[in-house]
């Protein structure tokens, strides 16, 4: 995983016009991305209504909360490697597709067991969705701007967060669950045949127009044909993935147990939850925004490019730490929605420059893949999340004092990782330090 330092270009007025495709792309993933997001939110959404007709009690509805996750992590691996062999227009299409049909058929579920299988089946078919977009921003970007973008379609699963709860607890109330799972279902095949329409790569003079001396230097790293599996030779791998762990973990708290938390800690109804937990994930848009944001001005103030990417995700996740663990103790309820909407916001902060410091360290051949294990890594903690705090909270008679200990905890594993073991020049895990040459 080498990297040589080049100058990207800046575009003129008319190379920008030449290639505006890449903004209306760009947009495009982020509607994906809301839709891809409505889709994982439909049983959390649904958690209480479909605890009660299927008789769950919490550590069953925590089991079932990780069953996306579990496979999702799990096939982000293969769907890196597939997403750099096929790309993405290929990738993206299958996987909206493939999620469609399982969120319709999910409509029909009976029992714990089928709607287990359907999430499990969930989380395969959404595996490709953000190492595509990924692909998408690397090759229609340089390294300057790309931040910005890769923010910008991370804030489609916020966008999905924040309208989530209100929408679909409306068409549960309006049209019961499999009604909602319907509905979302058919979304996401419209999706799918508007982009399969509408998705080109750029032309060889468009890269060249785009990332200048950045080109010429991914075609030479990627002559270099660094194996899939070499990247796990690498410390900066293992410490991405540790990363990602302790940051989504607290992401994942969030998005399957917040509505219930309103209801059964705060005593709100189930309409009324639906609109406070937007509240955090309206803050988590402007996170993911500010976060690449940021990223982008220290680049273009000097900053090395992973240094500026390093800053957001550690800074944010700190935040988020020094947020989420008081909530353990507040009994104001309108302080405790105050801290959870900071807590949500700083740890979206980091989200996009996860994605784009893969772009940064990865050869243009490995992108999609390095982003694919980082994910794996943070998903695994997506998929503990829920059945952690199903169990915590069955063992402690509904406390959520130590769900929010534990997500403060790791969100501070996850800076840790991030600012002192993920490095500018990536060393391989089997060699010590003084060994690896510079690059």
């Amino acid at each position: 995983m080498s990297r040589t330092t080049t100058e990207a270009p800046i575009l003129n007025a008319q190379q920008k016009k030449s290639v505006r495709i890449r903004w209306f792309l760009v947009g495009f993933l982020v509607l994906g991305g809301v839709v891809n997001y409505l889709d994982r939110s439909t049983l959390s959404v649904a958690n209480t209504t479909i605890a009660g007709e299927f008789g769950l009690d919490a550590f069953q509805m925590g089991l079932l909360l990780s069953a996306f996750s579990w496979p999702y992590a799990i096939a982000n691996l293969p769907a890196g490697y597939l997403v750099d062999k096929f790309g993405p227009k290929k990738m993206f299409a299958f996987a909206a597709g493939a999620w469609s049909l399982v969120s319709i058929v999910s409509a029909a579920a009976n029992s714990f067991g089928f709607l287990y299988a359907a999430r499990v089946a969930l989380g395969i078919a959404e595996s490709p969705f953000f190492t595509s977009a990924l692909k998408v921003n690397e090759r229609w970007f340089n390294k300057s701007e790309r931040a910005l973008p890769v923010s910008l379609v991370n804030t489609g699963s916020q966008i999905a967060n924040a309208i989530a709860p209100p929408l679909l607890t409306f068409l549960l109330l309006t049209m019961s669950w499999r009604g909602m799972f319907v509905i979302v279902g058919v979304l996401g095949v419209v999706i799918a045949l508007v982009w399969l329409r509408i998705y080109r790569d750029p032309t060889l003079k468009e890269q060249a127009m785009i990332k200048g001396a950045e080109a010429q230097a991914k075609a030479i790293a990627s002559v270099e044909k660094v194996g899939w599996g070499q990247l796990f030779k690498y410390r900066n791998t293992w410490f991405m993935i540790l990363g990602a762990f302790g940051i989504f973990y607290t992401v994942w708290v969030y998005l399957t147990w917040l509505p219930s938390y309103l209801q059964t800690a705060r005593g709100f109804s189930l309409s009324d939850s639906g609109w406070l937990a937007s509240l955090p994930f309206l803050c988590g848009i402007i996170g993911v925004v500010f976060g690449g944001w940021l990223s982008s001005k220290l680049v273009k103030r000097g900053v090395g490019t992973v240094l500026a990417r390093k800053i957001p995700i550690v800074g944010g996740a700190l935040l988020a730490a020094a947020a989420v663990l008081p909530v353990a103790y507040v009994d104001s309820t309108p302080l405790a929605i105050v801290l959870l909407s900071v807590g949500y916001f700083a740890s979206q902060v980091p989200i996009g420059c996860l994605w784009t410091l893969a772009s940064d360290i990865a050869p243009s051949n490995q992108v999609a893949s390095l982003g694919a294990i980082q994910n794996f890594g943070g998903f695994i903690g997506a998929a503990v999340a829920p059945v952690v705090t199903g169990a915590v909270l069955t063992a402690t008679g509904g406390s959520y004092t130590l769900v929010f200990l534990i997500g403060g905890i790791l969100l501070l594993v996850g800076a840790l990782s991030y600012g002192f073991f993920v490095k500018e020049r990536p060393e391989p895990a089997s060699e010590p330090v003084d060994s690896v040459p510079s690059h």
